[in-house]
């Protein structure tokens, strides 16, 4: 029998912080027996068995259709039925898990009820965020240790609930969240990882960029907003986790572990950050569809408000100018990274909400009357391949269906943000800017790329977070749109 924490029953709580609390309790005394058998193995003991902690579950019961009428796409259950998840790092997750936990009650009138799961604990997820104790290990005690204590087991973390292929063995329990617990922490590690911050930075509002230049400003105009004692935003995090504070505020503990890497991660995130977390991450993917879907099947766990895609484009119309906007409404998906998990006829839909606050967005930096807004902005479909030489392939083939498509623009990454998006239930959406014409000889040349940099990259970074300001300023609420949700959707937003 594996040596394991002292059982807590499974308990029932009609108070949803009540509920939260018993969650912490169970998570902290889980974890803290790992890492007190961790820092004993590290120190040379030997446990006389394996070593296993378990994640926290809450459930509930419904024994009927009927629940409370609610304005919200999330919150509540579709019937009848035995719901549960597992649940991990309730001190990151507090707030969110105390909204879901008090719309379930709100919605349904049922008990919570909150125990200890049979998921087993990984090791490595249990570390604190500066443990690093398996460097410390020889090879034969690293080995050793898989003996001795849980691993990560890839089988607990597919997305098979998220793509809605997850089918229920007779008796289990239906889910009450996208992820489970093991997938949660699974991202979080990757998270530090690919954008050298820690998950406790990142902000509702996400920006992707796939190129520097608009890292660039927004690193400037993250240090403006620190210098501002009136800003809105609070400290301004980059990669290393180091931390800027807003003018007259005190520095933190944790500040003095913040330190610039040596080199860039490879989509290093940049944080403003608000109360609430309702500020703005901004990440710079890079090129290509690959960097996009794994940076997105990572955040994704955190549940953001919206994440909208600023970058550059190939214009594909003879009546777009270099430095033109193009705002997606509807994408050809080319970049073939998510086929298997959201099959090419599944539609992304717009969303109005992202759409309308793109385009005043667009309106209000530009200082362009709405009525003129299409002698600089086109609305249409956007194309994203995997092939950034599509233009050299025989036979025009690229170049006929992007005009059967109807396209206006093609880039290699805004089809799978809105699709990753779309099939993680995140609001999504897209502004790119029109930096070359390549079906019509524009191409990009050195001297006049920097110049189209210059002119363009601060104009376009401030209509992304114009366009999050107005989202915010709207209610989230309204955000996670019902156009995102199936007809047997899980309850957690």
């Amino acid at each position: 029998m594996p040596l394991t924490p002292d059982f807590i029953a499974p308990s029932r709580h009609s108070d949803p912080a009540a509920a939260l609390a018993q969650i912490q309790h169970i998570y902290q005394q889980q974890v803290a027996h790992l890492r007190l058998a961790m820092q004993r193995f590290v120190a040379g003991e030997t446990p006389s068995q394996p070593v296993r902690a378990c994640y926290p579950f809450v459930r509930v019961h419904t024994h009927t259709v009927a629940r409370a009428p609610s304005r919200l796409a999330y919150g509540f259950v579709e019937g009848p039925g035995h719901y549960e998840t597992t649940l991990t790092r309730p001190d990151l997750f507090a707030s969110y898990y105390l909204e879901q936990l008090s719309l379930l009650r709100a919605n349904h009138g049922v008990d919570l009820e909150v125990g200890t799961s049979a998921q087993p604990i990984p090791i490595h997820f249990s570390f604190s965020e500066h443990d690093h104790v398996e460097g410390q290990l020889s090879p034969e005690r690293r080995q050793l240790m898989r003996d001795l204590f849980d691993l990560p087991d890839l089988a607990a973390m597919d997305d098979g609930i998220a793509n809605g292929t997850w089918q229920p063995h007779p008796g289990e329990a239906l889910p009450l969240s996208l992820f489970t617990a093991p997938r949660v922490d699974y991202s979080l590690h990757r998270l530090r990882h690919y954008s050298g911050t820690q998950p406790e930075w990142f902000q509702n509002f996400v920006l992707f960029t796939n190129y520097q230049f608009y890292i660039d400003e927004f690193v400037r105009l993250g240090r403006e907003e620190m210098a501002n004692p009136a800003s809105e935003y609070t400290a301004f995090v980059e990669p290393g986790n180091v931390v800027t504070r807003r003018v007259g505020l005190p520095a933190e503990a944790a500040d003095a572990l913040g330190a610039a890497p040596a080199r860039l991660p490879q989509m290093p995130g940049y944080h403003l950050v608000r109360p609430g977390h309702a500020g703005i991450t901004m990440v710079n993917i890079g090129v290509g569809p690959a960097n996009a879907k794994t940076i997105t099947d990572h955040i994704a766990v955190l549940r953001p408000h919206a994440w909208l895609m600023l970058g550059h484009c190939a214009g594909l119309r003879h009546t777009q100018q270099l430095g033109d906007y193009v705002l997606a409404h509807a994408y050809v998906r080319e970049d073939h990274v998510l086929d298997e998990e959201l099959p090419l006829w599944v539609p992304l839909p717009a969303l109005a909400e992202i759409q309308v606050a793109l385009e005043q967005a667009v309106a209000d930096v530009s200082q362009v009357a709405p009525e003129q807004l299409k002698r600089i902005m086109r609305t249409g479909t956007v194309a994203s391949t995997d092939n950034r030489n599509w233009e050299l392939l025989q036979g025009n083939l690229p170049q006929r269906r992007f005009s059967q498509s109807r396209a206006v623009a093609l880039d290699m990454e805004s089809a799978t943000i809105a699709a990753n998006g779309f099939r993680f239930r995140v609001p999504y959406g897209t502004l790119l800017c029109v930096s070359d014409k390549p079906l019509h000889g524009e191409i990009k040349l050195p001297g006049m790329a920097d110049q189209f940099y210059r002119d363009r990259v601060d104009q376009h970074l401030r209509i992304g977070m114009r366009a999050i300001d107005i989202l915010r300023a709207g209610g989230v609420d309204r955000l996670h749109s019902r156009k995102l949700r199936s007809f047997a959707e899980v309850a957690f937003q």
